[in-house]
């Protein structure tokens, strides 16, 4: 007995490295396709606007609602699936969080009342995305690597703009031919067949292989924390002291309200209110998406490199100058113009998230995954404030130039807050990765 102990302890204790991939990078990969999969929740909003509006009658006002619903509860929702997966594990509440997207999606085929569309895909989708937003890459991140935090966090957050690019031209083009239903069908099928996969393939912590995480030691996994909904609102309570908590959270919150509030949701009926059809306006979207995964990976390895607030102000900057010229860009076909726009927007589209996770981190240390989870929060609040707030703009003034303009003059801001944020004393912010 005397020597099984000694020998049982030690082998974990030694991390596996020589001569062959690390283990987290299996993990990341399947953290990769899983938000693959359950982008397509993501990218069927904006195409729900028109066909809803045609066959319900139900004003541009009323869908956008729903859609806020959607954003704000997949935020709101964050946090407290950072701290669940403390409590049960990211695989439970992963694959669970995906059932219910699935569930949520399927059951609009058979709505006839606006309260369902709020039902279904605001409240349903919204809880069940919010599990799979962020926070999920934040704790996959920050459990499994020590070393390249930020080019995995800049990969995990290109996975969504990869899962536009796959479901978008497809979703767009069952609207187009067959109607919203077969679409809505196609997400309830992509979030369920990724499910299993999570299942069998992601694992919670690098302990539970015998391993450290990716450049770090190995240390014993944490025992599961009790009071998850406690621990996120004591997290909240605890950063909402400090200044840094609430410039992040605004400059997130303007973030969310020009990309998935605005143009996710939006434009793909503006640019129908020019005379562009419907799949070519899907279609710009998804190569935002392409250069969204390049954008996002590069932020990654620059916030490994450069100061994180000054990133997020040049990135801030030059999305509100893109945004400023958006609306004499529109026009019924693709010209030179706009195809410089969608690279260049699509660039900066998520390039603030790696930076922003970083000064979490940097700020909160061991409890940064539920702080950036409150941020996310505020980042689906802002979308869901534009998406109601752009349908409602529409309605009233025929237009959506003054959300385009206004959007431009929010990103001015969220820059000059960004470089507000102080920076971290240099010792504390060493402890941090310890996980001390």
């Amino acid at each position: 007995m005397t020597q099984t102990a000694p020998a049982s302890t030690a082998i974990p204790r030694t991390p596996r490295q020589a001569g062959r991939v690390h283990r987290a990078w299996f993990v990341a990969a399947v953290a990769f396709v899983t938000i693959i999969g359950a982008a397509a929740f993501a990218s069927l909003p904006g195409l729900l606007i028109e066909p809803l509006h045609q066959e319900f009658d139900w004003s541009r006002g009323t869908i956008g609602f729903a859609i806020s619903v959607n954003l704000a509860l997949y935020g709101l929702t964050a946090p407290f699936a950072a701290a669940l997966m403390d409590r049960f594990g990211i695989r439970r509440v992963v694959a669970l969080a995906l059932l219910v997207i699935s569930g949520g999606s399927v059951a609009t085929v058979w709505m006839t009342a606006a309260w369902q569309l709020v039902l279904f895909w605001g409240v349903l989708v919204g809880l069940g995305s919010g599990s799979m937003a962020l926070a999920f890459a934040a704790t996959v991140t920050n459990r499994w690597f020590t070393a390249r935090r930020g080019l995995v966090t800049g990969i995990l957050t290109a996975a969504g703009a990869s899962g536009q690019l796959v479901f978008l031209p497809l979703l767009s083009w069952l609207v187009e031919h067959h109607g919203w239903r077969p679409a809505a069908v196609t997400v309830s099928l992509a979030a369920l067949a990724v499910a299993p996969f999570v299942w069998l393939l992601l694992r919670d912590h690098p302990a539970d292989v015998g391993l450290a995480p990716y450049g770090g030691t190995y240390a014993d996994k944490p025992a599961p924390v009790p009071g998850a909904a406690r621990r996120a609102v004591t997290v909240l309570l605890k950063a909402a002291r400090t200044g840094p908590f609430w410039l992040l959270a605004g400059t997130f919150a303007i973030c969310g309200a020009s990309t998935n509030g605005l143009v996710k949701t939006h434009f793909v009926p503006a640019a129908h209110d020019h005379g562009m059809p419907v799949t070519a306006a899907a279609g710009l979207l998804a190569v935002i998406g392409v250069f969204d995964v390049v954008g996002t990976v590069a932020s990654g390895w620059f916030t490994d490199r450069f100061e994180a607030r000054r990133l997020l102000a040049v990135y801030y900057a030059l999305r509100g100058v893109s945004l400023l010229f958006l609306p004499m860009l529109l026009a019924p076909s693709v010209q030179p113009p706009m195809i410089f726009f969608i690279v260049f927007y699509g660039l900066d589209w998520v390039a603030t998230v790696p930076p922003t996770i970083a000064l979490c981190r940097e700020h909160y240390g061991e409890d940064g995954a539920i702080v950036f989870g409150w941020v996310l929060a505020s980042h689906q609040v802002g979308a869901a404030v534009v998406a109601f707030l752009g349908g409602l703009a529409r309605d009233v003034f025929g237009s959506y130039d003054v959300v385009w303009y206004a959007s431009g003059a929010l990103c001015a801001m969220a820059a000059l807050m960004s470089m507000v944020i102080r920076r971290r004393p240099a010792p504390a912010a060493t402890v941090v990765p310890a996980g001390a």
